[in-house]
């Protein structure tokens, strides 16, 4: 034996794979920057040269508790079969006096102070990943989206609605000039430095629908649809077309900061990095990685169109009360016709067949008489429950948001 050589022999039996009778060695490890490699000497072959093994060569054993050793140690040493050891205590002190140093996957397997602290920081690392690098990354990657791509999109989808959902308008000609003449000055008015991409300028246009509630929504490439809904909405309040116009700078925001594009590359950054940190990831974590990104991310991007439309609408000198006043209007209404179906469900099943009963049962015009103060503590519960103003993304806290948008004032708005 050389001199290099730890001096520890352990007893073993070899099982080269060419016999299926046990070899009876003695092991040793000899220690090398790469890691201990290992030395099997035959005990039935006096004066025979050792074999050696080098430290990749060898499938090495992890251990599972450090208090608990397991009764045995099998050591794969591939195409030249395997070491049963039985002395495992000592098998541990002659590997750890070669060098050897537990991987970070053993010591997670033997000590739970690590396993915690490696899980704690995946956990912190996977949710700074979502929170702050996932956007960060899809903004970036959305730079390289062209805009041909957008418009294609846009007009498969606003031809799939318009077979489906979605009719012609039944506003009148002049109506619609006046909103696309006051689009058109909003839009030669807004200012480049609200873009969030210098080089983005898509071709911005209007159209007019019918066939679903109030509602505006922007579609990627620079196409904006408003619906008669909303416009009927405004002019029942009582509001101006300021309203209207505050509407679309709001979609506008949508656009120019490409949330819809982002929010298609933003799910698939995460799902990249999902698998990365994670392996095959199922279909379940993939599916709930997409809706959880959606209701973060469109949050996200709703405060972004408010800051945007609050800019665009200072920059014009015109009031952005009455988009806050549309959309809190427009969130009662949902809530009244809400609590009118709920109140007629509660009414049918409390009163039963009993005509008797029906006549004594709260109809649903007084449910939807609530106070004031009631009605915008309800809101502010169920705000997400409320997607008021565009079809493609949630819009959380109504209140607050009509709030900040009557003030013309948001905290989270940089440049406010």
């Amino acid at each position: 034996m050389s001199a290099s050589e730890h001096t520890t022999l352990v007893p073993g039996r070899w099982f080269d794979g060419q016999s299926s009778k046990a070899r009876h060695v003695m092991v040793s490890l000899r220690p090398t920057p790469q890691g201990p490699s290992l030395v099997l000497h035959p005990l039935s072959q006096p004066g025979a040269e050792p074999v050696v093994f080098a430290w990749k060569q060898v499938g090495w054993p992890e251990a599972w508790n450090e208090r608990k050793p397991q009764p045995r140690v099998v050591v794969d040493l591939r195409d030249h079969g395997s070491v049963e050891i039985d002395a495992v205590t000592e098998w541990r002190v002659a590997l750890a006096a070669a060098g050897e140093r537990p991987g970070i996957a053993q010591r997670m397997q033997t000590r739970w102070p690590v396993l915690l602290g490696v899980t704690a920081a995946a956990v912190i690392g996977l949710t700074l990943f979502y929170r702050y690098g996932t956007p960060w990354a899809a903004t970036q990657l959305t730079r390289f989206v062209p805009l041909g791509w957008e418009t294609s999109v846009a007009e498969n989808v606003l031809q799939q609605m318009d077979n489906g959902t979605l009719k012609p308008s039944k506003l009148p000609k002049e109506r619609q000039q006046q909103l696309q003449a006051r689009f058109n000055t909003l839009v030669q008015q807004a200012p480049a430095t609200l873009h969030r991409y210098a080089q983005y300028n898509p071709p911005l246009s209007l159209e007019f629908r019918s066939g679903m509630g109030a509602n505006a929504f922007a579609l990627p490439g620079g196409k904006i649809v408003m619906t008669d809904g909303i416009v009927k909405a405004a002019a029942d309040k009582g509001l101006p077309d300021d309203a209207l116009v505050g509407v679309l700078a709001h979609e506008i925001g949508h656009v120019v900061h490409r949330h819809t594009t982002r929010m298609v590359v933003e799910q698939g950054v995460l799902n990249v990095g999902l698998g990365l940190a994670l392996g095959d990831v199922s279909a379940i974590v993939s599916t709930g990685a997409s809706v959880m990104t959606g209701l973060a991310y469109s949050r996200s991007h709703e405060r972004e169109a408010d800051c945007y439309a609050i800019a665009l609408m200072r920059h014009t000198a015109l009031p952005t009360a009455p988009m806050g006043k549309l959309l809190l209007a427009i969130a009662r209404d949902e809530e009244d016709e809400e609590s009118k179906d709920k109140g007629s469900d509660k009414d049918k099943k409390a009163a039963g067949d009993n005509p008797a009963d029906a006549a004594h049962a709260p109809t649903p015009q007084s449910a939807a008489s609530a106070p004031d103060a009631t009605r915008k503590r309800k809101l502010g519960q169920e705000a997400e429950s409320h997607p008021v103003w565009s079809l493609l993304s949630s819009h959380p806290e109504t209140v607050k948001r009509a709030t900040e948008l009557e003030q013309g004032h948001a905290p989270h708005c940089a440049k406010n």
